[in-house]
Parts: C-alpha cells; sequence; structure tokens
C-alpha cells in the first residue's frame, strides 16, 4: 500500500538518501557533469570530490541539521556541498545573488548557517553578512576548493540519515514579499525524481543545460537532481546569455532543457535560431509563468515538442505531465497529475469541483515540503492535512487535462464578474507588436475594480493604448478589457522569470 511516510530504516521501506555513492556504482565513468569552466566529471569522479567534501565540513564542526550557505553564480562546488550535505545529514542553503544586501542579511539571518562559501566576486557582501554572526565559519569558494586536495577522499562513517530529514533550504522568491524558507526533505527531492523521471520519460543518455540559478527550485530540482539520480549528464552554466545558450544546445547537443518563457523568449530572437540544428533535442519545457502562445508557436514551428510544466518550491517542483499525443492539441494545458501527484480543484469553502470548477490547485503525494522554516503560521497557512495549498487558480477538463487560470491574489472583480489576468495577458500577447504585457486590478468608483495593462512592445514596433484596447475589444469580453495601458521598457520580475505584480500595483 502507498504510504505518505517513505522512512529509511523504520520499517516501511528503505529509501535511499545519498544517490551519488549509488550511482557512481552504477556508472563510475558516464559524464555526470560538465561545470562552468568546461571541465568533465564523470560519476566517480564527483562522487570522490563530494566525500572530500563531506570530510571537510565535518572538519568543520557541521552536522546534522547545520546549515551551509553558498552564494555564488552556479558552480560546481553547488553540487559537490549539495550532495556531500546529504552524506552527513546537513542541510544544503543556496543564497540568492540578485538579491541586494538588506533583503539577503534577513535571508541570512533567518537561516543562521554554519558555515558560509561565497564567490569572491561576492566578498563584500559575503563578510559584512556572515562575520562573526552566529559563530558563522566563512570561507572564499576557491579557498574551499584548495583545501579539498588536503582531504580524505574515504567516505564517511556516519548514522543513516532519515528521508525526512531536511536537505534543502530554498528560499522562496515568489512575488508576495518577504521569502519564506521552505524545508525540501531528502523524500521529497527523491520523490520529485521519480515523478520526474516516470513521468516525462528521462533516460541515462540525457543531457541538459541549466541555465537556472542554483537558489531556484528551477535550477536544482527540475531537471539537474533528476538526471543526476537518473545518470544523465548535467552542464553547468554560470548565467544566462540567449547568444551562447543557443550555441551551446547545438554543441552539446541537449535533449531536455528547461527555462522561463522570458529565457526562451531571448533565444528566440536571436540571429540564427531559424537556422539552428536542434534536432537532438527531445522536449523542450517551460514554468515559471504563463507562455505565450505565440512563443510556443515559434518554437513549435521548428519541430520541437515544446511543454508547459507547472509547480512550485513547496511541492516538487515538477507536478504534472503532458504525454507526447496531446501536446499539439492541448496548448496551454500543463497536463495531467504525476504518476505519484493526487491533484485537486478546490473551492473557497475547500470543496472538491469537478470538470470546469475553477478553484485552488492542491496538491498532494510524497514530493511535497516539510514546511517552513521557523514559520509555523505560515506552514499552516499552506501545508493543510498533509496537502499544499498552492495559491494558484486552475481547473481540469473532460480529458483530465489541468489548466491554470491565475494566481489567487492576482484575480479581480469588476462589475461581480471574475477577471484572470492571465487570460487577458494571453490576448494582449496575441497582437504582433507586443513583447510582455502583464495586467493588474485597480480600483474603479463604479465598477470596484478595472484591468490596467503595463506592457512592453517589440524592438522597431509601434503601438498606441488606443490601438491596443481597439484590438482587444475584438478578443476579450467587454468588462475584461483594461481601462488604462501603460507602456514599459521592461517589466519587474523575480529570479524565476515571475513578473512581480506587487511592484506594479505599487505595493
Amino acid at each position: 500500500m502507498f504510504t505518505m511516510d517513505p522512512i529509511s530504516d523504520r520499517g516501511d521501506f528503505f529509501m535511499e538518501t545519498d544517490w551519488l555513492r549509488r550511482r557512481q556504482s552504477i556508472c563510475p565513468r558516464k559524464v555526470a557533469v560538465i561545470d562552468q569552466d568546461g571541465h568533465t566529471h564523470s560519476y566517480e569522479e564527483l562522487n570522490l570530490q563530494v566525500n572530500k567534501t563531506a570530510n571537510w565540513l565535518l572538519r568543520q564542526g557541521v552536522g546534522k541539521g547545520s546549515r551551509i550557505a553558498v552564494l555564488s553564480t552556479n558552480h560546481v562546488a553547488h553540487l559537490l556541498l549539495l550532495f556531500a550535505a546529504a552524506r552527513i545529514g546537513a542541510i544544503f542553503l543556496p543564497l540568492n545573488f540578485r538579491l541586494s544586501q538588506a533583503e539577503l542579511k534577513g535571508i541570512v539571518d533567518d537561516g543562521a548557517p554554519n558555515v558560509f562559501i561565497y564567490h569572491g566576486q561576492y566578498s563584500e557582501a559575503a563578510h559584512d553578512l556572515a562575520t562573526g554572526r552566529f559563530g558563522t565559519k566563512v570561507y572564499k569558494l576557491q579557498e574551499f576548493l584548495w583545501q579539498l586536495d588536503s582531504v580524505s577522499g574515504d567516505y564517511p562513517a556516519l548514522t543513516p540519515v532519515d528521508a525526512e530529514e531536511p536537505w534543502q533550504l530554498l528560499y522562496t522568491g515568489g512575488t508576495t514579499g518577504i521569502p519564506k524558507g521552505a524545508l525540501l526533505p531528502h523524500r521529497m527531492v527523491t520523490w520529485n525524481a521519480i515523478n520526474t523521471v516516470t513521468g516525462w520519460g528521462l533516460e541515462p543518455d540525457d543531457v541538459t543545460i541549466v541555465f537556472s540559478p542554483f537558489f531556484h527550485t528551477g535550477g536544482l530540482n527540475v531537471l539537474a537532481t533528476p538526471l543526476l539520480y537518473i545518470g544523465g549528464t548535467v552542464i553547468l552554466r554560470e548565467k544566462y546569455d540567449a547568444a551562447e545558450a543557443l550555441n551551446l544546445i547545438q554543441r552539446y547537443r541537449a535533449t531536455v532543457i528547461f527555462m522561463v518563457p522570458t529565457m526562451y523568449q531571448l533565444l528566440s530572437e536571436q540571429k540564427g535560431f531559424d537556422e539552428a540544428d536542434f534536432s537532438n533535442i527531445r522536449f523542450m519545457i517551460t514554468g515559471g509563468a504563463p507562455c505565450p502562445a505565440p512563443l510556443i508557436k515559434r518554437f513549435s514551428g521548428k519541430g520541437i515538442m515544446f511543454k508547459q510544466g507547472f509547480g512550485l518550491t513547496e511541492a516538487g517542483p515538477n507536478c504534472f505531465l503532458m504525454p507526447d499525443h496531446q501536446v499539439s492539441e492541448f496548448t496551454g494545458s500543463v497536463g495531467m497529475p504525476m504518476i505519484h501527484t493526487r491533484v485537486t480543484i478546490r473551492d473557497e469553502n475547500d470543496h472538491t469541483l469537478g470538470p470546469g470548477g475553477i478553484g485552488e490547485i492542491v496538491l498532494e503525494g510524497p514530493h511535497i515540503f516539510s514546511g517552513y522554516w521557523r514559520r509555523p503560521e505560515a506552514t499552516a497557512n499552506t501545508l493543510k492535512d498533509g496537502k499544499v495549498y498552492t495559491g494558484d487558480l486552475g481547473y481540469f477538463d473532460d480529458n483530465g487535462l489541468f489548466y491554470v487560470v491565475d494566481r489567487k491574489k492576482d484575480m479581480f472583480i469588476s462589475g461581480g464578474e471574475n477577471v484572470y489576468p492571465v487570460e487577458v495577458e494571453a490576448a494582449i500577447h496575441s497582437h504582433s507588436a507586443v513583447l510582455e504585457a502583464a495586467v493588474t486590478g485597480i480600483s474603479d468608483p463604479k465598477w470596484g475594480e478595472v484591468g490596467k495593462a503595463f506592457v512592453v512592445l517589440k524592438p522597431g514596433h509601434s503601438l498606441t493604448a488606443n490601438e491596443l484596447l481597439g484590438y482587444l475589444k475584438g478578443q476579450l469580453a467587454k468588462y475584461k478589457v483594461p481601462k488604462e495601458v501603460e507602456f514599459r521598457t521592461e517589466l519587474p520580475k523575480n529570479a524565476a522569470g515571475k513578473v512581480l505584480k506587487r511592484q506594479l500595483r505599487g505595493e
């Protein structure tokens, strides 16, 4: 019988929390990682370096429950520390290098790391954040790597790590303000890998390039950890450059790619995109934000299996699968639940809705998080009866396929009618002059709330507010058409590529 409590060594059943040790025994010479400098690391070599890292951490007094903070762009050191943390029961805490000093301070104060490792370019920030605080030991990333040369490569003999012990502490970038630290136990990350491998059909020969930052679950857990679980190859990039990405996807013959819509948009605008050879790509998948239909069409037009995913730091992040034979027929759907995922749609009274009913998406399964670090109230609001209440609105159709409508807090009511900004944004994106768009509700004395559109035009295109509104009147019901349009050169986004609507609303 399926259990929601897969604990290792407790009599329920065994769950391996140290995948890398097992994987290097199965395929020691297989390429596991090509790092940010282009160096190749086999599973055997990576495992040896993880042993050294684990022993180095033990020397620093790091043990079960200790937090290991990393402030750096994507680097192989992230993976060494991630899997070393798994080996000794510590918690991996990647920090968002894009945040301001004040924002980082709040996270570091909350996470209280025992060890703080930073890339040289963040020296000033790192010392200000960690020196003399909590007894934290602070090391430059290169210094940490040098010290590994003098550390034993023997496997550390320790008490087995329990599957419910936390492995990752990821601070949600979200769109709601102050980040919360989501605790991801071994059980969750492992089941996300199982779901991803079985649902998306990942194979040991698959190759991915990680363009998303490791401080975000999209960088760590969409493809990187699932591929290392199954024995695939992960290529690291320090940052995203669209021109470089176009070249690397072809050079390394990548087979599976995840990026947020903004990254795909930039990729599609590169010179040489139409001629690029993507014949090795089995599928591309996007998530983190709604993907405009014209962008999906741009990639599908190259014969690419282009899918939309849905998930969140607190549950997965890979929660749905779209069968290949339904991709072109059901554009806009995120598909059906993963094999080990249960999804319900619930109304404001927590009643389960049937096909077509719009309500909150609620996720259940072994791939959900343990709760928020030191935030019992926030945990209680999100994690109820072993289910994650996502705050996203959606519905499913008669085929059992799910659609994400909008964030619950972004929906507004105009003249008694529900307006879902994502639907309005999709209509705006269909205009040939529009590059990006976001819609929010604003106060109105007559209708209560009306829509305001924030629009970024494609380079070299012109469009007036009246022209756009006239176009939308032929696309949408009258109450859905925004009453105001503001043109901008760019929209504010978080690290996951999600538009920060609270900033647009002036919150």
